[in-house]
């Protein structure tokens, strides 16, 4: 993909104060761009194939969104799942998210002496009547990390393995929902700078060396 991904979220025009910002750390802003290559339209995919990415990433976008309308994050990666599978997967992918978005982070510590901060939450259950099993297994373990990952224990991965995926793929799936934690703050981050005219360049400049 030729547009800077970050850039178009973000809707900074070319030009702009905070364009200007983004080019004057070249290297963050390429290895942002590097990374949303590797994971999301790597040159070989594998068993992690380029429609379950695109289905992974719009549901964690949407999980983020806090209203029902897309946001343009969601939208954008809509879009390209649409450009990889039938009208009914996306339909399913966005009920998946509305069933599952929740306030988060929530879920139960370890920790004795955590206890009293636990708080409850939905584990998401994705319909495999309308998503392939597989992808419904990706799909939970993504709310999991997303929006209650203190709740991560080895059952979890191992009803991905139960799900039929291996080893190389779960290991792209986790990189992939940090990954997109990463851009969407930096992308919420941009566009709230983008309105807030006297925002200082330092502060633009420490949020896009970010990382997740």
């Amino acid at each position: 993909m030729s547009l800077d991904v970050i850039d178009h979220l973000a809707e900074i025009p070319a030009g702009s104060r905070l364009d200007r910002i983004r080019r004057g750390r070249p290297d963050a802003r390429e290895h942002a761009q590097q990374s949303f290559i590797a994971l999301l339209e790597p040159a070989e995919p594998g068993q992690l194939t380029l429609a379950d990415r695109y289905a992974i990433a719009a549901f964690v976008a949407l999980l983020h969104d806090d209203s029902p309308t897309p946001s343009r994050a969601a939208s954008f990666y809509l879009e390209l799942l649409a450009d990889e599978a039938d009208v009914e997967l996306v339909r399913a992918v966005r009920r998946a998210a509305d069933a599952g978005r929740a306030t988060g982070p929530y879920g139960d510590y370890r920790e004795p002496d955590l206890a009293d901060e636990a708080l409850p939450g939905p584990v998401a259950t994705v319909d495999r009547d309308a998503i392939p099993a597989p992808l419904a297994a990706a799909l939970e373990h993504a709310h999991l990390l997303v929006l209650h990952p203190r709740d991560a224990r080895p059952a979890a991965l191992r009803a991905l393995v139960d799900a039929g995926w291996g080893a190389d793929a779960i290991v792209s799936l986790s990189q992939l929902v940090a990954f997109l934690a990463f851009q969407l703050r930096l992308v919420h981050g941009l566009r709230t700078l983008a309105e807030t005219p006297h925002a200082d360049t330092e502060t633009a400049t420490q949020l896009q060396e970010a990382r997740a």
